[in-house]
C-alpha cells in the first residue's frame, strides 16, 4: 500500500491509463470499463480497475503538472509493479495545422521543468515515447473512423499552466512541437528509469493560435477517442 494511492496488492492492473483529473479517470471507469471497481480515493485521486474486451486495466488520476505525475509514476512503477502507463490527457495546439478535438501522440516531450535538470545535473536528457505503444497508438489510429484527426510528434511540457513567457512556448512551434501539456516528459522519463513502457496521447482541448477552447465538462466527458486508441493501444485490442 503506498502513501499517496494506499490500494492493496493486486488492486492495479500491469496497463494503467492516466489522466490528469480525477473525474475523467471516474468517467472512463463507467464508460469504458466492465466491472468497473474503485481501489482508491485517496486525496481525492480516484483510482478503478476493470476490464476491457476481457483484459484486466485501471485507470488512475494524475493530477496536474510533472511534480504530482511523478508522484503517481512513481507509486505505480515501484510500489504495485505497473508495465505500461498511458497518458490520456488534454493539451493545447501550437500550430494551425491542428484543429479543436484532433488526437496528439507524442513521440517525445520537451520541457521547461527543472525535474531533469537537477536529475541529471544540468545535462539535457530527451525523454521519449516507448516505440511499440507509440506505434501500436498509431496503427489503432489508423483503422478509426472519425472526425479527429492524429498525429504524431513533439510535444512541450509546460511548468506553468500560465505561463509568463507565451512567447517562448510559441517559439517550439517553429521547431515542430506541435502541442502544450504538462505532465508527459516526467512520465517518459521516470518509465524509462524503472524499464517501463509509457506513452502520452492527447485531446487538443484548446488552441494556443486561434483561441478556440472547450468547455471543461467537454474536457472531462468527450474525449473518447484518444481512450479506445490508448486502450487499442496497451491491450493489442482491434
Amino acid at each position: 500500500m503506498s502513501t499517496h494511492i494506499g490500494a492493496a496488492p493486486g488492486d492495479i492492473a500491469p496497463l494503467v491509463l492516466m489522466p490528469g483529473d480525477p473525474l475523467r479517470a471516474k468517467w472512463i471507469a463507467e464508460t469504458f470499463l466492465e466491472d468497473a471497481r474503485c481501489y482508491t480515493e485517496v486525496r481525492g485521486m480516484y483510482g478503478f480497475t476493470g476490464t476491457w474486451q476481457g483484459q484486466r486495466v485501471s485507470v488512475q488520476g494524475s493530477g496536474m503538472g510533472q511534480p504530482s505525475m511523478a508522484i503517481y509514476a512513481n507509486e505505480l512503477f515501484t510500489d504495485y509493479g505497473v508495465e505500461s502507463v498511458i497518458r490520456v490527457g488534454s493539451c493545447g495546439a501550437l500550430t494551425e495545422r491542428i484543429a479543436i478535438r484532433d488526437i496528439v501522440i507524442a513521440s517525445g516531450a520537451c520541457t521547461d521543468s527543472s525535474m531533469n535538470r537537477i536529475r541529471f545535473e544540468g545535462l539535457d536528457y530527451a525523454p521519449v515515447a516507448d516505440f511499440g505503444l507509440l506505434r501500436a497508438a498509431y496503427d489503432a489510429s489508423a483503422s478509426r473512423r472519425g472526425d479527429a484527426a492524429v498525429h504524431v510528434g513533439l510535444i512541450f511540457s509546460n511548468d506553468s499552466f500560465y505561463s509568463p513567457r507565451p512567447d517562448l512556448i510559441a517559439r517550439m512551434a517553429e521547431y515542430g512541437v506541435l502541442a502544450v501539456e504538462m505532465e508527459a516528459s516526467a512520465l517518459y522519463t521516470l518509465a524509462a528509469k524503472h524499464g517501463r513502457k509509457a506513452l502520452a496521447i492527447c485531446t487538443v482541448s484548446d488552441h494556443i493560435v486561434t483561441g478556440e477552447e472547450t468547455t471543461s465538462q467537454e474536457r472531462e466527458q468527450t474525449f473518447g477517442a484518444m481512450v479506445e486508441i490508448a486502450l487499442s493501444a496497451g491491450l493489442g485490442g482491434s
